[in-house]
């Protein structure tokens, strides 16, 4: 087990050439490998810098590279025109699909004891640790795992092996992981590192992973003062302190802690990025830390045609909307549909205000019928977008000329915000 590379500061600003030869010389410390899988997000996650690495990685080792496998989740598949535009320059049949439902296997179960203790006997069953079969199968001699530290709000903070059992997990994994993450409270973990899921990972990793070449390529993500991105951090290794390396930076950089709760905050969701609310309520998931009793969240969603991304979850959205903890708790227990489908329950959840807040929702391609009925306020795009003109606003306090205050967030998926009180009592 080792730490190959690590650098960064909330101060950081790092190049291609530095990620470049950073990605070089881990490669150099490994040894010769022939037989190479990548195993980089997919386009949602198109901030990380890890489809530019992929590339990297093709360049500095060619022919070695003989499969490229987004983590897809639950999320669809990737058009040629998203690939082309995460991967400029790579051959894309080197592409493999991560099929959920289809295409994985068991490697072993998580004591149903372990499980239980973890999660404060939340979750009192074993967990199955499922992922692609071609990641057990595929005869590589190296698996790099490419992604981003971020908060998140199923497991804390995202990837390292989150990107193995989630990203390319299977239809129980998936499910019990983020029914586990929702009944255990996402407040209680986004923005940690050491939450109940993650231990269950963890502990999966240990027992049945050891002879597993996966190597994890981590990113940390921040904004430079005018808005753009900057890369903090880089932190390459198959063991547990790269990952804790990478958590603190990026709780330190992503986590934007508010003295007083907000009465307004206005989302944007990047057309490119997010065109489902199961990517989109990331407008909802990290902010509502911030937000106010009796407060607004406006989301601005011009390419937002869909509530999930797979048939199936569509559906269920449609069927139950977001509802509160305890409604969803209890349509989980009422309806096999839903208790079958447990990630789509989490889903629900952790779209919820929980009634403390109004959610008004401005997609560009969905009904206001339809918006309504799954619980939300319907905002019409145009007028919206007119009045809060994201070409205009910048990140954080804005003051409109009729003197209205407003919080704006320009991508959610990049960070956590909490109003300070409610973090530490969370």
């Amino acid at each position: 087990m080792a730490t190959y590379f690590a650098a960064g500061s909330s101060t950081f600003d790092l190049e291609s050439e530095q990620l470049r030869d950073a990605l070089e010389t881990a490669l150099g410390l490994m040894g010769d490998r022939k037989k190479i899988l990548a195993i980089p997000p997919d386009h949602t996650r198109i901030h990380s810098r890890a489809g530019e690495l992929t590339c990297m990685l093709h360049d500095l080792v060619g022919e070695r590279l003989t499969d490229v496998m987004p983590a897809l989740g639950t999320h669809k598949k990737m058009s040629p025109e998203k690939l082309t535009e995460m991967f400029p320059g790579l051959p894309l049949d080197l592409v493999r699909e991560h099929k959920w439902r289809d295409d994985v296997v068991t490697l072993g179960k998580v004591d149903a004891d372990f499980v239980s203790e973890v999660t404060e006997g939340i979750w009192k069953q074993p967990w199955e640790a499922q992922l692609n079969r071609m990641i057990r199968d595929g005869g590589h001699d190296l698996i790099l795992s490419i992604g981003q530290v971020v908060p998140h709000e199923v497991i804390g903070m995202a990837n390292y092996n989150k990107n193995i059992f989630i990203g390319t997990g299977g239809q129980a994994g998936i499910n019990e992981s983020h029914f586990i993450g929702a009944a255990y409270g996402m407040e209680r973990m986004m923005g940690r590192m050491n939450t109940p899921l993650r231990r269950i990972l963890n502990h999966a990793q240990e027992q049945f992973c050891k002879d597993m070449p996966i190597v994890y390529v981590l990113t940390v993500m921040g904004n430079r003062p005018d808005g753009s991105l900057a890369t903090r951090g880089l932190f390459i290794g198959d063991d547990h302190e790269c990952f804790r390396l990478a958590c603190e930076l990026s709780a330190e950089v992503n986590v934007t802690m508010l003295d007083k709760p907000l009465k307004k905050v206005v989302v944007y969701l990047d057309p490119g990025e997010f065109e489902s609310t199961w990517l989109g309520n990331k407008s909802i998931y990290r902010t509502r830390m911030a937000i106010a009793d009796e407060g607004e969240l406006i989301v601005l969603g011009p390419e937002v045609s869909e509530f999930g991304e797979d048939p199936a979850i569509d559906s269920l959205i449609r069927k139950y909307g977001y509802r509160t903890t305890p409604e969803i708790m209890k349509f989980v227990e009422e309806n096999d549909d839903l208790r079958g489908n447990l990630s789509a329950a989490a889903h629900l959840i952790h779209g919820s205000s929980e009634g403390r807040f109004k959610i008004t929702y401005c997609p560009g391609k969905i009904s206001a019928e339809e918006i309504r009925s799954v619980g939300y306020e319907y905002g019409d795009l145009a007028e919206m977008t007119s009045r809060y003109d994201p070409s205009k606003l910048g990140d954080g306090i804005n003051t409109m000329p009729d003197g209205e205050e407003i919080f704006f967030v320009r991508n959610p998926a990049l960070g956590l915000w909490a109003e300070r009180s409610r973090w530490e009592s969370s």
